[in-house]
C-alpha cells in the first residue's frame, strides 16, 4: 500500500503530465507549423537518397515539384560511378530524346519524320527483332544523325543473369546484327530491358565499353489497345519536362506518332533544345 507521501507524489507527477500534454496542444494551436515548413520537412523526407542496391531494382522516379529533375532511386553521383546516367544535372534548358523499340507498329516513319523537321537528334534503343525486320529503319535513323543504342536482344530482365558471358551475349548479339545492317560498330549505348538493374549489372556493361541509360521523364505508352490521349500525354510530357531531361517514348506509340511534332514545337516554345546523349557526358 502507498505512504500518504508517496501517494500526494503520485497525484502531483499525474498534475505535471497533464499540464505538459494540454499546454504543448495549446501552443501547436497558437503556433501552428507553416505550409512551407511542412513541405520542406516532407521533400527532406522524399529526397533521401538511398545506394545503388546489389539485388534487383526496378527503376523508379518521384517528381517533387514541377519543372525540376525528380528524384530517383539511385542518386546521379552513385550512377556515374559506373557510367550510367538519367539526367544532366544543369539549368540550361536542353533534353535528351531518346526512343525504346521493341518492334515496328507503323509509327516509326512519322517519328522520324517529326525528328527531322525539328532538327532534333535522339538515341533509338532496339532489341534483336526490330534489326533483324527493320534493316531499312536503322539505316534511316544513322543516315539522319541519330543514334542506334542496345536494348538486348531478348529483352529479359538482365538482373535474373548472375554471369557475364550471358550477359554479354545479350549484348553483342545485337551489335554483331547491327553492323550486319549499318557496316559499322555499335555505339556503346545500353539501357536496361524493363528498367529493371542492379549494381553488378551496371558493373558488368561497364566492363563491357557501355554507358547506361535511364531516364526522368516517361509516361504510359506501350500499351496498343489502351493508348493515352493527346491531352493526357501533353499533362504528362509538358508539365514534367525539366532541365537535362532524358526523356524516354515508345515507338510504338500511336500517339507518341501523332503528336510529336506538336509536342517538339511547344518544348521549343518553352526555351528547350535538343541534344544527343553524347553531350550528356561530354559536359
Amino acid at each position: 500500500m502507498l505512504s500518504k507521501k508517496n501517494f500526494t507524489k503520485c497525484i502531483l507527477l499525474l498534475f505535471l503530465y497533464i499540464f505538459c500534454f494540454l499546454g504543448g496542444r495549446f501552443a501547436a494551436c497558437l503556433f501552428p507549423l507553416s505550409s512551407s515548413e511542412s513541405d520542406s520537412a516532407a521533400s527532406t523526407a522524399s529526397n533521401t537518397s538511398t545506394s545503388i542496391l546489389a539485388e534487383t531494382e526496378n527503376w523508379g522516379l518521384s517528381f517533387q515539384e514541377e519543372g525540376q529533375t525528380p528524384v530517383a532511386n539511385a542518386t546521379m553521383e552513385d550512377l556515374e560511378k559506373h557510367h550510367a546516367y538519367y539526367a544532366e544535372d544543369t539549368n540550361n534548358k536542353v533534353i535528351y530524346l531518346t526512343f525504346d523499340c521493341g518492334y515496328e507498329n507503323g509509327n516509326t516513319e512519322a517519328i522520324l519524320d517529326a525528328l527531322k523537321k525539328h532538327n532534333a537528334p535522339a538515341t533509338f534503343f532496339v532489341v534483336g527483332n526490330f534489326l533483324e525486320s527493320e534493316p531499312d529503319l536503322i539505316r534511316r535513323m544513322v543516315k539522319e544523325g541519330h543514334t542506334v543504342g542496345n536494348h538486348t536482344y531478348h529483352h529479359p530482365d538482365m538482373t535474373q543473369i548472375s554471369s557475364e558471358e550471358e550477359f554479354q551475349k545479350e549484348l553483342t548479339s545485337v551489335e554483331e546484327l547491327y553492323q550486319k545492317v549499318t557496316g559499322e560498330s555499335m555505339p556503346k549505348y545500353y539501357r536496361p530491358p524493363q528498367g529493371k538493374y542492379s549494381e553488378d549489372n551496371l558493373e558488368m556493361a561497364d566492363k563491357l565499353g557501355y554507358r547506361t541509360f535511364f531516364w526522368s521523364l516517361a509516361y504510359v505508352d506501350w500499351y496498343d489497345d489502351a493508348q493515352p490521349t493527346k491531352e493526357e500525354a501533353f499533362e504528362k510530357l509538358l508539365g514534367r519536362i525539366h532541365p537535362g531531361a532524358i526523356v524516354l517514348l515508345h515507338n510504338t506509340s500511336r500517339t507518341n506518332a501523332e503528336i510529336l511534332d506538336e509536342l517538339l514545337g511547344k518544348w521549343e516554345d518553352m526555351g528547350y533544345t535538343f541534344l544527343p546523349l553524347s553531350n550528356l557526358y561530354a559536359s
